[in-house]
C-alpha cells in the first residue's frame, strides 16, 4: 500500500503529476527510463495499491480504480542543454508564475509553497521555447542519507516542461511522463531545471526536461505529454 500525502499536490485536491508518476515507476523496479501513464487525478491522502503483471505495474484505488500505469519506456528526443548559472536566474525572474498561476499551491512550482514545503522551481523563458530555473534541494526532503527519493525527483522534472508550454497560457494536466533518474539528488545543493517545449498537437503539448548540477552533470531527464484543459 502506498499514499500520496496531501502536502505532493498539483491542482487543487490531486497529487502532482510528477510525484505521483515516480510513486507509479517506483513499483516497476526498472533499470533505466520509465514511462508512466496517468489515467485519472490522482488522489490524496487515500490508500493505493500496486498491481504487477509481466514489465507492468499498475496503481489503483481500494474500489479498484485505475489511477495509472508505468512500463519500461525511451527517449524519443535529445535532453534540453545545459542552462548556466546566469540562465537559470533569468529563467526565475522572468517565471510567469509570478504574474498568473492556474495552480498557486504546486508542489513543485506553486508561488504560495515556502522552503522545505514545496519544492519553488519557477521556469521561466531563456530562448525561445527554453525554460530554466534553480533548484535548492531542502533537507526536508531528504531520506537519512541525505538524497531525495525518485518521486520527489521526478516532481523536479514535472513543471520546468509544463512551464515550456507555458501554464500561464492554457492550464494542462500531465498524461505522460516518461523519466530516468541517473544520481539521486543531495540535499542543500543546488541544481540547474531545464524544460523544452517540443511541439503542440492540438490540445497535447510534447515537452522534455532535464536536471543538472552547476558543472553541468546530467543528473536525470524526462519527456512528457501534457493535456489541455478547461477550468471553466
Amino acid at each position: 500500500m502506498v499514499t500520496i500525502a496531501r502536502q505532493f499536490n498539483g491542482p487543487p485536491g490531486s497529487g502532482n503529476g510528477g510525484y505521483a508518476s515516480g510513486v507509479i515507476a517506483a513499483g516497476l523496479e526498472h533499470d533505466g527510463p520509465v514511462e508512466v501513464r496517468l489515467t485519472t487525478p490522482p488522489p490524496l491522502d487515500t490508500p493505493l495499491a500496486y498491481e504487477r503483471d509481466r514489465d507492468e505495474v499498475r496503481l489503483v484505488t481500494h474500489g479498484g480504480a485505475l489511477v495509472g500505469h508505468a512500463r519500461p519506456g525511451g527517449f524519443l528526443r535529445e535532453a534540453p542543454r545545459f542552462a548556466s548559472a546566469d540562465e537559470i536566474e533569468a529563467g526565475a525572474t522572468s517565471y510567469p508564475g509570478f504574474v498568473h498561476h492556474p495552480f498557486d499551491m504546486c508542489f513543485t512550482c506553486g508561488t504560495q509553497r515556502g522552503d522545505g514545503d514545496g519544492l519553488r522551481i519557477f521556469s521561466g523563458p531563456i530562448d525561445d521555447g527554453l525554460t530554466a530555473a534553480p533548484w535548492d534541494a531542502h533537507e526536508s526532503f531528504a531520506g537519512e542519507n541525505g538524497t531525495i527519493d525518485e518521486p520527489v525527483t521526478w516532481a523536479s522534472l514535472d513543471c520546468p516542461g509544463g512551464w515550456a508550454a507555458d501554464f500561464s497560457q492554457q492550464p494542462m494536466l500531465l498524461g505522460t511522463m516518461t523519466a530516468e533518474v541517473y544520481a539521486a539528488p543531495a540535499a542543500g545543493q543546488r541544481y540547474h531545471a531545464v524544460g523544452q517545449l517540443d511541439r503542440r498537437e492540438g490540445r497535447k503539448f510534447y515537452t522534455s526536461t532535464a536536471l543538472y548540477t552547476p558543472e553541468a552533470q546530467l543528473v536525470g531527464r524526462a519527456e512528457q505529454v501534457w493535456i489541455e484543459i478547461d477550468l471553466g
